[in-house]
């Protein structure tokens, strides 16, 4: 999933700007749908796991009679061959941006590159002329922000967000029960972010272990929970106050080395994962390591990790309402638990999974009233993260213009302000923990 252009480096990505913000409020992308009679002509910055199976395989698959991919792009010349094939197409494949889309005509771009890279392909996408569709975050600072919003004021195009969180069944239906009113107004949410030694690990394998990549967790995967927050509340976050930590892995080890394959540690490191096991990481990843140097399966306690691996934050709401939000990435289990309380009930979403423990259910408690479990859930389809893949791609390559009465589709407003809420409470730790208003950074 990392992807520029041939005068962009992986480690040094910086979209400069300063423009002028947006005073107006952004328009919500509508769907990226070809004219009649012609099928979306689709190309792809970013060729990992992401890029290649979810936006490239999958797409291909599931939605070959209204999208052709057109183009592949990567900085990593071996890899976006890799990716071609396992896709099974026959478009052409770049290292340069710019080439690809002037050769290429796509009517949108997806991008799926790495988080700090994707303002830059956002900004010039827009600006060579295409729709653009980006994997969260949005962007990962501030001047990233005002950079997309500037290039938006001057293009007709439009930006969607790909928020596959909003798709989740149980996500849906707590969403339709806010909107019916069930608990009343809404005071406060409590949203809690479980990440195990499994997926939270590996977090801190990836480019994700560097914040000048990520932006840290807070943005990078924290951008789905507040965008979800902001989605179901429907209000504007306008206050922030975080704290965060590396507590767990980075520095917090008595050993450690570059990566797995050549440990010494092997035998005595819980966290050792053989990545020659999967064989679709090796083509994309390790067989492809000469290219640019990127470890798929790099130490979890290397010295050089500079992101959080314990969060917590508080966003305060143009309502009223008050967000608490904890992430921990070392849990003995995976899951989530959120808790919206309202002026007549509280509604409860939790999804936990552990060894011999499952814990998957949305409750209704009502006040002075009984407590019930919430069955009429649309069942979940086949597909990634549980079907929300399936549901995403669904509404963006086959959906009606009109149909989405959930506000499903995120556009641009949406997407900044998830990251907002992310970038703001790294600044408020790196502040120590001082409340960052939203407006201070970017005036939506």
């Amino acid at each position: 999933m990392t992807t520029k252009d041939s005068t962009v480096t992986r480690r040094a990505f910086i979209v400069t700007g300063g423009a002028a913000l947006a005073a107006s409020v952004v328009s919500v992308a509508s769907p990226l749908q070809a004219a009649p009679q012609r099928r979306l002509r689709m190309a792809i910055v970013g060729t990992g796991n992401r890029g290649s199976v979810t936006w490239g395989e999958d797409v291909v698959k599931g939605y070959s009679d209204t999208v052709e991919i057109v183009g592949l792009c990567d900085i990593n010349r071996k890899r976006v061959e890799v990716a071609k094939k396992l896709i099974g197409i026959n478009a052409p494949t770049f290292v340069d941006f710019d080439r690809m889309i002037s050769e290429t005509h796509p009517d949108t771009v997806m991008v799926t590159t790495v988080d700090a890279t994707h303002a830059r392909y956002i900004v010039r996408g827009l600006e060579l002329g295409c729709d653009v569709m980006t994997e969260k975050p949005l962007c990962t600072d501030e001047q990233q922000c005002h950079a997309i919003l500037d290039a938006q004021k001057k293009s007709p195009k439009k930006i969607t967000v790909t928020f596959n969180a909003r798709h989740a069944p149980e996500a849906k239906k707590v969403k339709e029960l806010l909107m019916e009113k069930a608990i009343g107004d809404v005071i406060s949410v409590d949203f809690h972010e479980y990440l195990d030694t499994s997926h939270g690990a590996d977090y801190f394998r990836r480019w994700h272990r560097l914040k000048e990549n990520s932006g840290t967790l807070l943005v990078h995967k924290a951008s789905h929970h507040f965008d979800l927050a902001n989605w179901w509340l429907d209000s504007t976050p306008v206050e922030v106050t975080a704290f965060g930590d590396l507590k767990f892995y980075g520095r917090n080890n008595s050993f450690r080395n570059t990566h797995c394959r050549v440990c010494p540690f092997k035998q005595q490191c819980k966290f050792y994962w053989d990545v020659t096991q999967n064989p679709q990481y090796v083509k994309l990843y390790t067989d492809c390591e000469s290219e640019d140097g990127y470890l798929r399966d790099g130490c979890v306690w290397r010295e050089d990790i500079n992101i959080y691996d314990t969060m917590s934050v508080v966003v305060k709401y143009e309502n009223g309402v008050r967000l608490t939000y904890t992430a921990n990435t070392f849990l003995p289990y995976e899951g989530q638990s959120i808790s919206i309380n309202g002026s007549r009930g509280r509604l409860d979403y939790n999804e936990v999974k552990a060894n011999g423990f499952t814990n998957n259910e949305v409750r209704l408690t009502r006040s002075f009233g009984k407590s019930e479990a919430v069955t009429d859930i649309e069942q979940a389809r086949a597909g990634g993260h549980g079907g929300a893949d399936t549901s995403i791609q669904d509404l963006i390559f086959r959906g009606s213009p009109g149909s989405d009465p959930l506000n499903l589709r995120a556009g641009l407003r949406a997407g900044a302000l998830s990251s907002l809420i992310g970038i703001a409470a790294r600044h408020s730790i790196e502040r120590g923990s001082q409340m960052v208003k939203i407006n201070d950074l970017v005036q939506m």
